[in-house]
């Protein structure tokens, strides 16, 4: 039977975490994992780092530790850290309107959309009327200046829609527009390798040969959705567009997708987030203020997202726990990625935990797997 196989598990897990490791196994074990890993990091320090399965279906080739795969959404969180960074040192206001940075931006009835708008799915750009899809995602200054030219549609800063694609463009280019860099130059330089951290917006050739493809349900799977097409949803997911077996392309792991193509495994993303979980430093690394960490679990807009059609309330830019349903401490924020993957941050804790797999499951904010595992970890935290 498929559920009685021995799982080997890989890398290092504090003993006090085990039952960590034990659900992994499990979940590769049944086949809801084709190949994982996962990462906690408490105080600063890593004490799980671990990984297991293959990163092919006929198990064949097993993952191996420096093996790294597209987390899709959870590279958002890469890009709020981006522009926490830039705040934090003066040079970005959250409460500044976008064209300040952005002049071409104030098209449209866009005048006064705030920064912070952009961060929380609030700006009105959920999607394009513009079609975009396929290579045109690769282009960055052709989808730049098309949502420079979108209309709005909805009031900015009154409702949010999930800005699944267009969000990393948007703040991506606010990033280039202060530091003169791409929003994947900037982070590998000021986040990435300071922490060093095997995470890449936009993979260079060289590392090519690590990555793993992922795997959809039916074969391939796509954002759009079915119902009203007059509807923000349907619009939002239909445009731009893309889909899960195009992440297996050259042009998709080479391009700049802040929002959706970051390349890492969960060693990388939990490190990397556990800046804020330690309220801005950890592993010898100080990036952020106090004060600038703690700002992102403090609620700046909630509802029902009008994409998601899901209750959602955000700081500044991630999920915030308010209803209590990913963790028990209050002071936790988190996000996923189309398939699976998952980030979650936990100040009260001072705990960063990630979750990064090859095999889509599916939903675009993490699903039974990572619940799993985030119950086995508060289990072993409260023991």
């Amino acid at each position: 039977m498929s559920d009685e196989k021995i799982v080997e598990i890989n890398g290092s897990c504090d003993s006090r975490f085990n039952k960590v490791k034990d659900v992994l196994a499990q979940s590769i074990a049944s086949g809801a994992d084709i190949g994982a890993s996962v990462s906690v990091c408490v105080d600063g320090e890593t004490v799980v780092d671990i990984w297991g399965g293959h990163i092919d279906e006929a198990s064949e080739q097993p993952w191996q530790e420096d093996t790294i795969v597209n987390v899709y959404s959870t590279t958002k969180t890469m890009s709020f850290l981006s522009a926490l960074l830039l705040a934090d040192r003066g040079q970005l206001d959250f409460n500044a309107n976008v064209a300040n940075y952005w002049p071409e931006f104030a098209q449209n009835g866009k005048e006064s959309v705030k920064v912070w708008h952009l961060m929380n799915h609030a700006a009105g750009l959920s999607g394009m009327d513009e079609a975009c899809a396929g290579d045109a995602l690769y282009d960055w200054d052709g989808v730049t200046s098309a949502l420079a030219a979108q209309a709005p549609w909805w009031e900015p800063g009154t409702a949010t829609a999930y800005h699944a694609l267009t969000q990393g463009y948007l703040i991506g280019e606010v990033v280039r527009r202060i530091t003169g860099k791409s929003i994947g130059q900037y982070f590998k330089e000021e986040i990435a390798q300071p922490l060093d951290a095997d995470f890449h917006i936009g993979v260079p050739d060289s590392e090519f040969h690590r990555i793993g493809d992922l795997f959809p349900s039916g074969g391939d799977a796509s954002l759009a959705q079915d119902g009203d097409k007059d509807s923000i949803a349907v619009r939002t997911f239909a445009n731009p567009s893309t889909t899960a077996l195009a992440s297996r392309t050259q042009g998709w792991r080479k391009a700049e997708i802040p929002a959706a193509n970051g390349h890492g495994n969960a060693r990388s993303v939990a490190k990397i987030q556990s800046i804020l979980a330690c309220k801005g430093e950890s592993h010898g690394v100080k990036l952020l203020s106090k004060e600038m960490a703690e700002s992102v679990m403090v609620e700046r807009i909630g509802g029902t997202d009008m994409a998601l059609g899901m209750p959602v309330s955000f700081g500044l830019g991630f999920g915030i726990n308010t209803a209590g349903l990913l963790a028990p401490n209050p002071n936790v924020c988190f996000w996923g990625g189309w398939g699976g993957s998952l980030i979650l941050i936990d100040q009260d804790a001072r705990m960063s935990f990630s979750f990064v797999m090859n095999k889509m499951h599916d939903g675009l904010m993490g699903d039974m797997r990572s619940v799993g595992l985030t119950q086995a970890l508060y289990g072993c935290l409260n023991s």
